[in-house]
């Protein structure tokens, strides 16, 4: 037999192996309202099989996923997006009402079945309303395939799963946001780690400021901190993903240095730092050694970034085994930098490099899209817009429409690539007004295309908020930030050579950001700032691509709307 055949016969055992270790993992889950103390105060969140947050799913890269998801809401509908699994000929498993899915109605059931293909941290939430909001949301880990190794050793793993709560409900933020004129939802008034957090009391109560009095915790609560134990001299994984509702974190250890390993499910080049920032819809692993005084105690604290913070710290602890738990540590929690240092958060965003190895990004794009990021008016109601268009999704899935030509489902001409040369992204608009549409942007298939997020001022005069977009069914190179207004002079600085590879980017302030993909995932995927009251509020871009090579959708995919009148009357034909 030759060398080359035998190399052939090899290769193939080896896929064959590969493919028989997978395995196929079934969840059944029950969505519904539940009385829960998320933070000493008791509230009606939403649930999974009673509990919340939702459970966590683990498993392999290659694993297929099987969630049989009942809707117990009884008055509304529900869809679960899995928030960085990319949906490879399964676009309609991504989980987004009237883009890519009906939503599920009240008492019926969708069985969503998708491959995690990739190693790495991530998670799931509602997206249908306001959801995530309400507590619908879980963690969604990816260990390597059965033989495979990480670039990096630990001896032990934990998780988080950082989150805002407020007292108002979601329904009535919803009102809010959609009143005229607006009604802000304010501040949250509790950070979560991992659905616990502490109102109106600190577990750091001498050293907080203002005032707090010592929470008194006797461990059984639902709202009680969950401890990190830890071995002195171990490094351990510590995964971090945001499913925050509007705020931006900042993640320190005490004492500890981290390093950064990971993002968004893709490995970065490590490097170590005091904190980490984390966006809405990021997620990270880090490193760090309990080489400390293994005598103490450590705070673990997540603060507000990008918003001047009215919501205190959340706290839990680092025990150093065999020491009790409920021994606290002697020094203060980690200070965060200042809420509006974004040279802080700059460097840190500059310093995520891909890891050697990784895929690199095409040298040339076919299209350039440029989108606007505005605060409007429409007839009176504050919305935000993109390129001066406000997000309002069609009743008919986008999937469906397309697949099957249907129309008048939505809009077909064309949204902008651009916005007029003459805007001045540093100053208030002249004229803030908007319109209302729901066009998409149709790439072709296997292109090359790269989108550039421009910040600009609000409606306010001098305000620029941080924005955290997250693209659906892709991962995307970022090639850059910048100050100000993009221009052509500015691509020439592009990182062509190891860009990292992320979901989920953020803007800053009267800045922009590039980034770029390949269309390579037939389907219709949402682009959208994560931040839950400003998607609500119309801050997002629906792309498609090769949807006509989209097969096998399931018929209660696509049953409400125009899709769900053409297939009762193909039925009864």
């Amino acid at each position: 037999m030759s060398s080359s055949r035998l190399l052939l016969l090899l290769l193939v055992s080896f896929m064959l192996v590969g493919h028989s270790l997978a395995k196929t993992r079934h969840f059944k889950w029950e969505v519904g309202y539940i009385h829960w103390s998320t933070d000493g105060e008791e509230s009606v969140v939403m649930g999974i099989n009673g509990a919340f947050p939702g459970p966590t799913i683990r498993g392999r890269a290659g694993d297929i996923i099987v969630v049989e998801l009942t809707n117990k809401l009884h008055t509304e509908g529900v869809v679960i997006h899995w928030h960085g699994i990319r949906q490879f000929g399964t676009p309609w498993a991504d989980g987004t009402a009237a883009i890519s899915q009906c939503a599920i109605n009240a008492g019926e059931t969708f069985v969503y079945r998708f491959k995690v293909d990739k190693a790495g941290t991530y998670f799931y939430h509602g997206h249908y309303g306001m959801q995530r909001s309400a507590g619908l949301y879980g963690s969604l880990i990816v260990d390597v395939a059965q033989g495979e190794n990480e670039p990096f050793h630990y001896d032990g793993e934990f998780n988080l799963l950082l989150s805002d709560w407020w007292h108002k409900g979601s329904h009535e933020q919803e009102v809010d946001l959609s009143s005229n004129p607006l009604r802000w939802i304010g501040e949250p008034q509790t950070l979560l780690i991992n659905g616990r957090g502490q109102y109106n009391c600190s577990m750091a109560a001498q050293f907080s400021n203002p005032r707090l009095p010592q929470c008194k915790l006797r461990g059984g609560e639902q709202y009680a901190p969950q401890i990190l134990r830890v071995r002195p001299n171990k490094t351990y994984r510590l995964r971090l993903a945001s499913t925050t509702a509007l705020a931006s974190l900042n993640l320190a250890i005490g004492g500890h240095k981290m390093v950064v390993v990971e993002a968004d499910g893709n490995y970065v080049q490590p490097f170590s730092v005091q904190d980490i920032d984390i966006y809405s819809g990021e997620s990270y692993s880090i490193l760090f050694t309990t080489n400390q005084d293994p005598s103490k105690n450590y705070w673990i604290s997540t603060s507000v970034r990008g918003r001047e913070p009215k919501t205190p710290q959340a706290l839990t602890l680092l025990n150093y085994l065999p020491n009790s738990a409920s021994k606290f540590p002697t020094l203060p929690p980690p200070i965060a930098p200042l809420w509006n240092d974004y040279n802080h958060s700059k460097s840190f965003s500059n310093k995520i490099l891909a890891l050697m190895g990784s895929p690199k990004p095409p040298i040339k794009n076919n299209r350039r899209i440029i989108l606007l990021n505005t605060q409007n008016k429409i007839d009176g109601y504050t919305k935000w817009a993109i390129n001066n268009v406000s997000l309002v999704l069609p009743t008919t899935p986008y999937l469906g429409s397309i697949r099957y030509g249907i129309n008048n489902a939505f809009d077909t001409r064309p949204p902008p690539d651009n916005f007029p040369i003459d805007y001045d992204v540093m100053k208030q608009a002249p004229n803030s007004n908007a319109t209302y549409g729901n066009g998409v942007y149709m790439l072709k298939m296997n292109t090359t295309i790269d989108i550039i997020l421009q910040n600009a001022n609000a409606l306010g005069k001098g305000a620029s908020e941080i924005h955290p977009w997250h693209l659906h069914g892709h991962d995307f190179w970022v090639l850059g930030y910048g100050e100000g207004k993009f221009s052509e002079k500015h691509v020439k600085k592009f990182n062509l050579k190891n860009p990292p590879l992320r979901n989920t980017v953020v803007i800053y302030p009267y800045g922009w950001t590039a980034l770029r993909f390949v269309t390579d995932n037939p389907g219709v995927w949402a682009f959208h700032c994560h931040i839950e009251p400003h998607l609500h509020m119309g801050m997002g871009v629906i792309l498609a691509e090769g949807v006509h090579l989209v097969k096998n959708i399931p018929r209660e995919a696509l049953a409400c709307g125009l899709t769900g009148k053409m297939l009762m009357t193909n039925k009864h034909n």
